[in-house]
């Protein structure tokens, strides 16, 4: 190559001016592969763009025949260059043709060369085409060659990814563009259509200056800038809140070993050096291509630390550029995000959240369940949506069909402000609803309680006209707070709740911890395999006796003279239940000793979630005061299926008959014995759903606020009779029609409303 090392510098330099000549997006591409063929001595520079159906057209070339151009063409996968496409890597090869994967494409000529280098145009990891250059001796490119034709890469992307070539690919067909509007489908986890702008999660940091003036100054600021990182990460590490807890510091320290990965900085280094790339440019460099391999890879654990290792870029990149990360949301914030937690979407201003867009998450995961309990409109599992995304980009949500509508055109904005006025009105009948009974046709009274967790839930909850709170989800407390809440904040949060309830039931459960609800202040001794099977809720109380006898006197003492109902979850067995029922006692005894007011009642109920319970019921009716099904977990643990694996969270429906034979199985069980049975899992929270539940015998649920209004106006439209007639036959029916598809024909033939 000409020009020792010096040469990609020259060929940046040159590319640059091409950048700033006033001319066509196509005659901008042909000088550019022009200019890398002379500054590389190939015989042969061509240009590869993915457009949006998956093929990638050839859009500019020198070297071959220039009439196959928008002719050309390749699906990914197919050839060398689809190769490249698919796998994201260099090709490096002294004779092309002997590949197993060549694939002459009609029309362009090549055939007469056998050198090939190809390497992926990325950007953020993603593949926006493929660059090549070919020569007619066979020999292997040097690699300096690769260096360079990657670098020049990343100059390409930004110009397919600024929109420039929209437009010029064959038949009209759109290119990749990533500010073309997009429709993506995903997962509803939250009801609700929302208007706005995309604030990233993570934003990504633009780096808009790509060439080294003087690479040696340039490396001097990377150096700088990562001793600054590891300094920070240092003292994160080292501060007093997190430096003696053991999981939590474990994550950091495998983190600040990210940064101080001399692999990681040499390979930034060498960017600069070789590649005469500025240093925030060689810190994308290196990001992309790492995220391109990673996210090839099926192990999990590599994929958890391509987060951490996306974090780590941003911060260094932030150092680089003197930025901070800005945590101001502005008005009408959609957040797009590729995973997250439910104490991260609670750090977000409510007044300006419209939505929550997720590449990952399911309907039960936690953050699903507090974007419910904030009626916070939330997609899931949309493939790649971080890269497609830039902050400020319009978007809309639909949260009751599944899909993201990215850069809408007008017209589609148009429909969806239609839309919310729609809901508006629709929602409007629902508060009609408020002051009236959940009572079928037929007579029968139904019990609609909401959910809750922290004391912004009280407004939803008074304004849904519930009956109560079913399920008050005492953890969220201890998820948001840095460290664990004293007997006085947990007493003064419980005593709020039940005065917001104005003498409605409140049913509290005690601390259900552990699985997927980590608190990073709570040691654990032991790497769990199977966490949601392991050391989780009502286990960590009775092994770490304090921290349930701490809550159980902050509830006793914050409900002194009223009515006070507590359930454990996670019972496995009856002898569970009863040593939790012997600590409230010891604790009742406590406080009546040293005179505190006691509750007036108090009643304690068993959360059933383990299947194991299903055949100790007789046992279980006979100690408790009530018993409440969580269906998120019970369904879990009976069909095996992680409700966190977006693969098989939706393989299976709740609505199968063996499942809903369980539940009328506890349903009859506790009328037998005269005890009061609710389900407060989210089965409970759409009207078809509820219906079935109703039908299967139970006469109490609990609910997201928002879910109160469509099941009231659903059973205030059936007539329960029928309903138990139609369900009892097919519950014994294994070759049936699906039970979900026969309430919905039953809902349509009797225009009962389902949503």
């Amino acid at each position: 190559m000409r020009g020792g090392l010096s040469g990609p510098r020259v060929l940046l330099r040159r590319l640059r001016e091409v950048m700033a000549e006033p001319i066509s997006a196509q005659e901008r591409l042909d000088k550019i592969v022009v200019t890398i063929a002379a500054n590389m001595v190939a015989e042969v520079c061509s240009l590869y763009v993915l457009r949006a159906d998956g093929v990638l057209e050839l859009f500019a070339t020198e070297g071959l025949n220039r009439e196959a151009v928008h002719k050309a063409s390749l699906r990914i996968g197919q050839g060398l260059v689809g190769l490249i496409a698919a796998e994201a890597a260099v090709l490096n090869l002294a004779d092309a043709q002997e590949h197993p994967a060549f694939s002459y494409i009609p029309g362009t000529d090549e055939e007469a060369y056998h050198s090939f280098l190809g390497v992926p145009i990325l950007r953020s990891g993603r593949t926006l085409g493929v660059l090549v250059v070919q020569n007619r001796v066979r020999k292997t490119y040097s690699e300096e060659e690769e260096e360079a034709l990657q670098t020049t890469g990343m100059i390409i992307a930004e110009i397919i990814a600024s929109g420039e070539v929209l437009g010029l690919a064959a038949a009209q067909q759109t290119v990749l563009d990533l500010n073309r509007p997009m429709h993506v489908p995903g997962v509803v986890l939250s009801d609700g259509v929302g208007l706005g702008h995309v604030v990233l999660h993570e934003p990504r940091v633009v780096v808009t200056n790509f060439i080294a003036e003087d690479p040696e100054q340039e490396v001097k600021r990377l150096t700088a800038a990562i001793a600054n990182l590891r300094l920070s990460i240092d003292d994160m590490i080292d501060s007093g809140e997190v430096a003696h807890h053991g999981e939590h510091r474990d994550v950091l320290e495998a983190y600040r070993m990210f940064a101080y990965d001399r692999g990681w900085t040499r390979r930034m280094e060498e960017a600069i050096v070789r590649s005469g790339l500025s240093a925030e440019a060689a810190v994308e460099r290196v990001q992309s291509d790492t995220r391109a391999r990673m996210q090839r890879q099926t192990d999990p654990y590599l994929l958890e630390r391509l987060h951490d290792f996306d974090d780590l870029t941003y911060r260094l990149l932030r150092e680089l550029m003197g930025k901070e990360k800005s945590s101001e949301l502005p008005d009408n914030a959609i957040v797009v995000a590729r995973s997250m937690g439910a104490a991260e979407l609670l750090d977000y201003d409510r007044s300006k959240l419209r939505g929550l867009v997720l590449e990952e998450g399911t309907t039960t995961s936690h953050v699903a369940i507090v974007a419910r309990a904030l009626s916070i409109p939330a997609v899931g599992q949309l493939a790649n949506v971080v890269s497609l995304a830039e902050n400020g980009d319009s978007i809309i949500i639909d949260g009751e069909s599944g899909y993201v509508h990215l850069r809408p055109p007008a017209d589609v904005e148009q429909a969806y402000v239609t839309k919310v006025r729609f809901r508006a009105r629709r929602q409007e009948r629902y508060r009609q609803l408020r002051f009236k009974a959940p009572v079928t046709l037929d007579g029968v009274r139904i019990a609609l309680n909401t959910n809750a967790g922290l004391l912004f839930d009280l407004p939803h909850f008074d304004e849904s006209g519930a009956d109560g709170i079913g399920l008050f989800r005492t953890e969220l407390q201890f998820m948001i707070a840095p460290t664990f809440p004293k007997l006085g904040q947990q007493a003064e949060l419980y005593s709020k709740i039940l005065d917001g309830a104005t003498g409605r039931p409140v049913t509290f459960r005690t601390l259900d911890i552990g699985g997927d609800k980590v608190l990073p202040y709570l040691t654990r001794s032991v790497q769990e395999e199977n966490p949601a099977m392991g050391w989780r809720a009502i286990r960590i109380g009775l092994d770490r006796t304090v921290i349930l006898r701490t809550q159980v006197r902050a509830l006793l003492k914050a409900a002194g003279g009223r009515e006070l109902r507590v359930m454990f979850p996670m019972i496995s067995t009856v002898d569970e239940f009863i040593k939790a029922k012997e600590l409230v006692k010891g604790e009742q005894r406590f406080l009546e000793k040293h005179g505190h007011a006691l509750p007036s009642s108090l009643k304690l109920g068993a959360m059933i979630e383990v299947p194991a319970l299903l055949f100790e019921l007789d046992e279980l009716l006979s100690v408790v005061d009530f018993v409440s099904v969580g269906t998120n977990d019970l369904f879990q643990f009976m069909l095996a299926v992680d409700r966190g694996n977006a693969k098989v969270a939706q393989r299976f429906d709740p609505l199968a008959p063996s499942f809903l034979r369980a539940l009328r199985t506890i349903a009859r069980k506790s009328a037998e014995y005269g005890k009061p049975a609710t389900l407060c899992g989210e089965l409970g929270g759409t009207p078809l759903t509820a219906m079935a539940l109703m039908a299967v015998g139970f006469r109490s649920m609990s609910m997201a606020a928002t879910s109160v209004g469509p099941v009231k106006d659903m059973i205030r439209s059936v007539n329960l009779g029928e309903l138990e007639a139609l369900l009892a036959p097919a519950l014994n029916r294994p070759d049936g029609p699906p039970i979900r598809k026969l309430l919905q024909d039953f809902a349509e033939s009797r225009d009962i409303p389902l949503n």
